[in-house]
Order: C-alpha cells, then sequence, then structure tokens
C-alpha cells in the first residue's frame, strides 16, 4: 500500500481507502462488515470514510465496533454533516448548532474522542461560510476534529472558505470530496485541478467504479444478487444504458489485454492523478476488497498509448458532470 498526502497538509492516507456508503449498517451484514474493515486494515488501508447519514447512523456504529481494537493512532476515520439526522429544522444543514450536535453524536455512534477528517457533506446555502469555517475552527481546537473538508462543492465556494479561513487566520479545509469515475469527470478535470494547484487542495474521490457499472457485471444484464438487482437500489437500474454498457464493454476489452479486472483498470485510471489523495472504495466481500486493493499495482499498466486507448473511448460518451 502507498499512502499520499492529503494534499498540502502533512496527514497521510491511503491512496485507496475504504468508505461505508450503502454497505455497512445495511447492505452488508454487521459481521461481514468487521472483517472486511480488518482484512482493509491488515492490508495497508489506514483512511475509512463514513458520514452520519449512512444506514441513518447506523454505518457509524458498525464501523467503531470494527475499529476498536485497532490502534487509534493508526487510523485516520472521516465523517460528514449536512443532511436531515434530526428533528426541527436545526437538524441538518452546516449552521453551527447542527455542526455542533453532529459531530458529537459521530464522535458517541464511533466511540472515539476525535475524528481526523470532518467534512461538510454538502454546500449550505442558508449558512454564511464564515458560519461554517468558524465552527470548524473551534472544533479543530476543541480537539473534536483534525481537519476538515468539503464534499461536492463547486469551486467558488471552495475558495470563499479559504479566503475566510485566510482572513482570519482560521484552519482552512484540507480536501474536497468529489464524485470522480470515468464517466463524471468534469468537476475534477476542468474545474476542481486549479483549486489542487492553488490552494494545495487534496482529493478524496468517490464512487470510482460508478455504482459498480464499471466493473463490468452488468456487460450481460443484471446479475441476481447484485446491488442492481435488489428493489432498495432500484436506481442503479436507471444508469445501466446501452450506451454505458457499451462503453463499458470496450474498456473490458483493454482490462483482458492487461491482464486486469474493469474494475482495476477504472481504479488505476484514477490513482494516475497525483492530485488525488485517496480513491475511496466499497466492498460486499472479501474477493471484492482484494480486487480493488491490487488496483494500485496496475497503475504501471496504464502507458500512455492504453491512455490514449482509453480517453478515445470516453470521449464518445458525454460526461455526467
Amino acid at each position: 500500500m502507498h499512502y499520499r498526502r492529503l494534499g498540502r497538509s502533512g496527514l497521510k492516507v491511503s491512496e485507496i481507502s475504504l468508505g461505508a456508503w450503502v454497505t455497512f449498517g445495511a447492505q452488508v451484514e454487521e459481521a461481514a462488515s468487521i472483517e472486511l474493515i480488518q482484512a482493509a486494515y491488515d492490508a495497508g488501508v489506514n483512511f475509512f470514510d463514513n458520514a452520519d447519514i449512512y444506514a441513518n447512523g447506523q454505518a457509524e456504529v458498525v464501523m467503531g465496533k470494527a475499529l476498536k481494537n485497532i490502534p487509534r493512532e493508526a487510523l485516520v476515520i472521516s465523517s460528514k454533516v449536512f443532511w436531515p439526522t434530526m428533528p426541527g429544522p436545526n437538524g441538518r444543514g452546516l449552521s453551527r448548532k447542527h455542526i455542533t450536535e453532529s459531530v458529537n453524536a459521530t464522535l458517541k455512534r464511533l466511540g472515539t474522542d476525535y475524528i481526523d477528517l470532518y467534512f461538510c457533506h454538502r454546500f449550505d446555502p442558508d449558512t454564511p461560510i464564515d458560519e461554517v469555517v468558524y465552527a470548524m475552527d473551534i472544533l479543530a481546537r476543541q480537539g473534536k476534529i483534525l481537519y476538515w473538508g468539503t464534499s461536492e462543492w463547486r469551486a467558488w465556494q471552495v475558495s470563499a472558505a479559504f479566503a475566510t479561513a485566510t482572513q482570519h487566520h482560521l484552519l482552512a479545509p484540507s480536501t474536497e470530496q468529489p464524485q470522480y469515475n470515468m464517466f463524471h469527470r468534469h468537476r475534477v478535470e476542468v474545474e476542481l485541478s486549479s483549486l489542487c494547484k492553488e490552494y494545495g487542495l487534496g482529493l478524496t474521490t468517490w464512487s470510482p467504479l460508478y455504482y459498480g457499472i464499471l466493473t463490468g457485471k452488468y456487460n450481460d444484464g443484471i446479475p441476481e444478487g447484485s446491488r442492481a438487482y435488489m428493489d432498495s437500489m432500484a436506481w442503479i437500474r436507471d444508469r445501466i444504458t446501452p450506451e454505458r454498457v457499451a462503453i463499458v464493454r470496450q474498456l473490458s476489452n483493454i482490462a483482458n489485454d492487461l491482464h486486469i479486472s474493469t474494475a482495476q483498470l477504472a481504479i488505476a485510471w484514477l490513482l494516475r492523478r497525483k492530485d488525488i489523495s485517496s480513491v475511496i472504495t466499497g466492498a460486499t466481500n472479501l474477493k471484492q476488497l482484494q480486487d480493488n486493493l491490487e488496483s494500485a499495482e496496475a497503475v504501471e499498466k496504464l502507458h500512455d498509448d492504453v491512455l490514449d486507448q482509453i480517453e478515445h473511448i470516453l470521449n464518445n460518451y458525454p460526461d455526467e458532470d
């Protein structure tokens, strides 16, 4: 496992991380989730991503149980705040009140004294930027968080947070967490790339396999037992279009020529970018986890001619952004 700096900060995170979204506390049984987390840690993963909204908080509970026997100082644990998790008009958003109450609830569910990395899960148009930045700075001074970041914020919103932090000598965000994959490229490659250079912003990207479609498992239909087969995940079926499947089939041919899986090709394609601090992956079983972790070894196979082939294929598909 290789480790990369979280942007300009001194924090080092595994270049492949394990996230809890739609798996822990929901799709995957608790015992299996704990086994996955332990196996990831044994393989060198130190960054584990979560959010208070995942499985209505149960994802944090499960992760807390899984990590309690691992030295806390060896871990980088993240969570997020924004979506409704509490009753009343102040039970959502990025007000100082909701941020404070949310972080306390998250710490309790995770069973830890501090969170290494705390994300603003979305931009809140109802809360001034300075209130958000001040709230995060206060949490850091209280020792409840060490670093903070944003998720799915536009470039101007991130820039405004940096401006506020600089003007008032407050803790600035260290990272943005955008969706980034072969079907969703514009925000990272065009909009956020300049911010990474200007502010030393790190990127921890999510959905590297575009809801599993970039694994190639839907190339010949929706197999029984797959995520898209589940009624609770029916929304994925709308994304499995003939156009996307045609693209993935071509990518699968490239992967076969390189003797790697289609999923490994998709993740390695992300890891080639040095502005990415970590690619957040998900897994429902140990085989998937191992396949994802081996993606790092596939990066060296992505020579210029291979990247040109991939670019030619992807240029025939409009970006999702």
